[in-house]
C-alpha cells in the first residue's frame, strides 16, 4: 500500500475508459464481494486520494476490470493517456452534393415520388427516418426519460396496480372490449394472426383488449404507452392504435392518400415517443442499469419485473453504458420488423421488400427454424467487401401478443471493447475468421482470442459474451451471393461478364492501343 501513489488515478482511468459511472462500479462490486463492497462516496474518496482500499476491495477491482492487482501498485502511469473507445460506429451518411439538388423545395417534390414508385409506404418512410435519428443519437433521448422519471419517480419494478393508478391520475377512463385475433389469408407462406390490443379515443378514454389480461407484461407496456400520449401530447387521439401481427405496417384510416401524408410522419414519430416512454417508464434508467448489471444484462432476466424479452433487449441499448448496440426484431420468412443500429452493423437480408439471395448465417434469421427457442448467443465474422466487423449477440425466439413466431435478437460490436483493453481487433479478428474458413465458414474461437473475449464479458459485464466464446463462430455477410467465405455456402457461384458503359469504353480503348 505504500506504492498507491497513482492508484486512484489508475482507477478512475480504468472506470472512465469503460463509460462507468461511480454508481456503476460500486454496483459490480457488490456482484463480486456485497460484504466488502464500497459505497459511491467511498469509491470517490479512493480516486480522489483520500482512502486506500483494502485487500479484499482492490481484488474486486482488479477482477472486474481484468487487470493483474500489481498494475495498480507499480508506480507508473502509462506513458500514452488511456483510450477511450469511439463514441459512435453508426452508418456513414452521405454528403448531399451538389447543394442546390437537396434543397428542402427539391425534396419536398423528389421523396413522394420516389416512395410512390418504389411501393414505399409513408409509414415506412417515416421509420426510416426515426431509426436514423436514433443512431445517430446512440438511442439517447434524455426529455423522454425525464418526462417518464417525473410521474415514474425511478421506482423499479412497477406493477400493474401502480399502472392503473398512475392512469386514473392522469385522468384517463379505461374501457374494455373483446376481440379474437384475425388471420391475414394473403398466402399461406405469409399468413399472420393480427391482434388489435388497444387504441386510444380523445381525449381521455383508453380501450385495451381483454386479451391482455392474460399477459400482464403486454397489459403494463400498453397502459404505459397510452399514458405517455396523454401526457406528451394532451391526449389529442393523434396516433395509431397498438397491433400486433400488422405485417403491412399501413397508414393511419385517415391517411388513405396513396400519396405521402404528413400524418405519415406524424403518427410513427409520436408512436416512437410512447413507447420510448413506456419503456422508460417501465424500466428507468438508473435502476434498470442496475438490474441488467446484477444479472449480466440476461436475456430472460427482464421476467422477473414483468417486463418483456423485446423491452428488455431494447433498454438495454438505451442505459448500457456500452454504447455500440444493435437491434432486430424478425417474422418468418425473413421480415426485419424493427431495426436499431447504433453500432454501424450492415442491414441484413429482408427488411422492406425481400431478395433472392439472404445470408441465412445471421443469428436471427437461423432461429426463425431452430428447434430450440431458449436464448441463443453467436459470434459473428461481418465481412462486406474488405471491410470486416467482430459482432456479439444474443437470441431469443417468442410469440406476439397476435400469436406470431418472431425472433428477437440483441448484440455488441466487440471492437470498441477490443481497442479500449488495449488489444487489435484486427488481429482477433482475423484469427476468428480464419479458423471459420479451416471449417467452411464456422469454426472454434482460437484460445488466445476465446481468452480475449471472455476478459472482455467480465469488464463489459454481459454474459452472454462468454456464452458465445465457447461455441463455435461464423463469417455472416449482408448477401450470400458476395459470401466471402473461402468455401462458398452457395456453393460455386458464377459471375456474370459484365456488358455496361464502362465494359464497351474499356474494349474500344484497348483495341485503340493494339
Amino acid at each position: 500500500m505504500r506504492k498507491a501513489h497513482f492508484l486512484g488515478t489508475k482507477i478512475r482511468a480504468l472506470r472512465k475508459r469503460n463509460n462507468l459511472t461511480l454508481e456503476d462500479l460500486s454496483v459490480r462490486c457488490v456482484q463480486f464481494d456485497a460484504e466488502n463492497a464500497p459505497s459511491v462516496s467511498y469509491l470517490s474518496m479512493i480516486e480522489n486520494g483520500k482512502r486506500v482500499p483494502s485487500e479484499a476491495l482492490m481484488a474486486t477491482i482488479a477482477a472486474i476490470f481484468q487487470k493483474d492487482i500489481n498494475w495498480f501498485f507499480d508506480e507508473t502511469l502509462e506513458a500514452e493517456p488511456i483510450a477511450v473507445a469511439p463514441k459512435s460506429t453508426g452508418i456513414d451518411g452521405m454528403p448531399l452534393e451538389p447543394g442546390f439538388l437537396f434543397s428542402g423545395e427539391q425534396l419536398q417534390i423528389a421523396i413522394p415520388e420516389l416512395l410512390s414508385q418504389t411501393g414505399t409506404t409513408g409509414t415506412q418512410f417515416a421509420h426510416l427516418l426515426i431509426r436514423a435519428h436514433q443512431e445517430t443519437r446512440q438511442n439517447r433521448f434524455p426529455d423522454l426519460e425525464r418526462a417518464a422519471e417525473s410521474i415514474g419517480r425511478k421506482v423499479f419494478p412497477l406493477t400493474l396496480d401502480d399502472l392503473l393508478g398512475m392512469s386514473k391520475r392522469a385522468g384517463l377512463r379505461i374501457r374494455w372490449f373483446d376481440r379474437a385475433a384475425s388471420r391475414d389469408r394473403r398466402g399461406a407462406a405469409d399468413s399472420m394472426n393480427t391482434l388489435l390490443r388497444s387504441f386510444y379515443e380523445a381525449p381521455n378514454v383508453l380501450w385495451i383488449n381483454r386479451k391482455l389480461e392474460k399477459v400482464p407484461q403486454r397489459l403494463k407496456y400498453d397502459l404505459a404507452n397510452h399514458l405517455g400520449h396523454r401526457l406528451l401530447h394532451d391526449g389529442d387521439g393523434a396516433r395509431a392504435a397498438q397491433v400486433s401481427g400488422d405485417r403491412t405496417q399501413a397508414r393511419h384510416p385517415e391517411a388513405e392518400s396513396p400519396q405521402l401524408d404528413a400524418k405519415d410522419i406524424l403518427y410513427a414519430w409520436r408512436d416512437f415517443e410512447c413507447s420510448y416512454f413506456a419503456a422508460a417508464l417501465l424500466a428507468p434508467k438508473t435502476p434498470f442499469r442496475q438490474f441488467l448489471a446484477r444479472h449480466r444484462y440476461s436475456i430472460d432476466s427482464g421476467k422477473r419485473a414483468e417486463l418483456s424479452p423485446g423491452l428488455t433487449m431494447r433498454r438495454m441499448t438505451s442505459v448500457s453504458p456500452y454504447p455500440h448496440w444493435h437491434y432486430f426484431d424478425a417474422y418468418p420468412p425473413g421480415n426485419l420488423r424493427a431495426v436499431y443500429r447504433g453500432n454501424g452493423i450492415p442491414l441484413p437480408w429482408g427488411n422492406m421488400r425481400m431478395v433472392s439471395d439472404p445470408c441465412q448465417h445471421w443469428a436471427v434469421f437461423k432461429m426463425l427454424n431452430a428447434a430450440d427457442g431458449s436464448p441463443s448467443a453467436q459470434i459473428s465474422v461481418l465481412r462486406s467487401g474488405d471491410d470486416k466487423r467482430l459482432y456479439c449477440c444474443e437470441s431469443v425466439r417468442a410469440r406476439d401478443a397476435a400469436g406470431n413466431t418472431h425472433v428477437m435478437c440483441a448484440g455488441i460490436d466487440l471492437a470498441p471493447a477490443l481497442i479500449a483493453q488495449g488489444i487489435d481487433p484486427v488481429e482477433t479478428t482475423n484469427a476468428i475468421e480464419h479458423s471459420c474458413n479451416k471449417s467452411g465458414g464456422v469454426g472454434a474461437i482460437p484460445v488466445t482470442a476465446r481468452r480475449q473475449l471472455e476478459a472482455i464479458g467480465k469488464i463489459l459485464n454481459i454474459g452472454w459474451i462468454a456464452d458465445g466464446a465457447a461455441r463455435v463462430a461464423s463469417i455472416i455477410c449482408p448477401r450470400s451471393r458476395n459470401c466471402p467465405r473461402d468455401k462458398h455456402c452457395l456453393g460455386k457461384v458464377t459471375t456474370r461478364r459484365k456488358t455496361g458503359q464502362d465494359e464497351m469504353r474499356a474494349q474500344i480503348m484497348q483495341a485503340a492501343k493494339d
